[in-house]
């Protein structure tokens, strides 16, 4: 298949209009990299210019070693699946897919023999003489998938392909897309905003925003150790809380006071946390890493009133009031809250973040190799 590195790729269009700023990423061959952010960020640009649709305006796109910028689309050997499909209404799902090969002059036989093994293994054998209008919304995006399939080629691209179907069928077309990597064992490059869609189905993940990348790594690594506080806050669901807290030194213990609590650091965080006694910073922990407590706990504990809650089943989600902000916790289902409630939630220190308020809002507790 193929290695994708983009070095120092940016995109500026007219009117000096910056797109996409010094983007550095390696995808190794076989690898299923997912560019996921906010809508602006710059992925889909990213992903067009290694397309081909769009012009690089600065680095180098280089693909088996060899610099792609000024090779065609139709010679990159490149497959593209667009967010609307792009099927032609009057054709069969069969022309669908052979229309590619067709203009190609590839052998009739040739594209019968493709067409037909990717209809197999998307599960399209039924559908192959019907037009797009008598598919699903999940069909279609299988006959767009097959199209890229029969064409064989070097890398996958696709941009926000599920965003058009709904919740149940974005989750079965999730593990189909999973499971076509696993068989084609082909380098896929993904684009999209949900981020449950990358931690599910990315072996790397590059997360972006305002136009740069933020950080590059597997999925639980950027789970465990985001390098500054919009990654932390994107990767998750529910996302990462956070509230300003004062750092302070008392009794010879660092601590972080918030206002309504009062949180003390492990011996790890407190080594980083000490030059920055006197000042606030970012106090960031994940629902699932606040834990219910009959009785206040010994040391760093959190109690506020419960302002709402939202039953789930498998867990509840309790939100509670700080002083500058409402926060989510998850709790046993069994557990009786009431609106209302003063209760205590104790935080897994060990699993919290603390976040420095400079420019860039970098991790302050964990040393983590920018190599982007």
């Amino acid at each position: 298949m193929a290695k994708i590195e983009l070095k120092g790729i940016t995109k500026i269009y007219d009117g000096n209009v910056l797109a996409v700023e010094r983007s550095n990423v390696t995808i190794e061959d076989r690898e299923f990299c997912v560019f996921v952010g906010p809508s602006g960020c710059g992925k889909s640009t990213t992903l067009r210019m290694i397309a081909g649709l769009e012009d690089i305006t600065a680095g180098e796109l280089i693909i088996d070693g060899e610099i792609m910028n000024d090779v065609p689309p139709k010679d990159r050997n490149i497959a593209m699946v667009f967010q609307d499909y792009a099927l032609y209404p009057h054709m069969s799902v069969y022309d669908n897919m052979a229309y590619g090969l067709k203009i190609r002059k590839i052998d009739k036989q040739e594209i019968d023999r493709r067409v037909k093994e990717a209809s197999r293994i998307l599960d399209l054998d039924n559908y192959l003489d019907r037009k797009p209008k008598a598919l699903s919304g999940g069909q279609r995006q299988r006959v767009a998938v097959g199209r890229a399939i029969v064409r064989s080629p070097k890398v996958f691209l696709f941009d926000e392909p599920l965003s058009n179907l709904d919740a149940k069928l974005r989750v079965q077309m999730r593990a189909e897309i999973s499971d076509l990597h696993h068989r084609l064992q082909a380098t896929m490059i993904y684009v999209t905003h949900d981020q449950i869609e990358a931690m599910t189905m990315g072996t790397k993940i590059v997360v972006m925003s305002e136009k740069r990348i933020q950080q590059i790594g597997a999925p639980l690594y950027l789970y465990n150790h985001p390098i500054n506080k919009f990654v932390a806050g994107f990767i998750g669901t529910p996302p990462m809380n956070f509230m300003t807290v004062k750092i302070a030194e008392k009794g010879g213990k660092i601590v972080a006071e918030e206002g309504t609590f009062t949180v003390v650091p492990t011996d790890e965080q407190a080594k980083a946390l000490k030059a920055y006694v006197g000042k606030e910073v970012t106090f960031g922990i994940r629902p699932e890493d606040l834990h219910y407590s009959a009785t206040p706990a010994s040391e760093s504990n959190m109690q506020l009133k419960v302002t709402n809650k939202e039953p789930l089943g498998a867990n509840t989600q309790v939100f509670l009031q700080t002083k500058e902000c409402v926060i989510v916790a998850r709790a046993a289902p069994e557990i009786e809250f009431q609106l209302g409630d003063v209760v205590n939630f104790a935080p897994d220190m060990a699993k919290s973040k603390f976040f420095s308020k400079e420019a860039g809002e970098p991790n302050i507790c964990e040393n983590i190799e920018k190599t982007w």
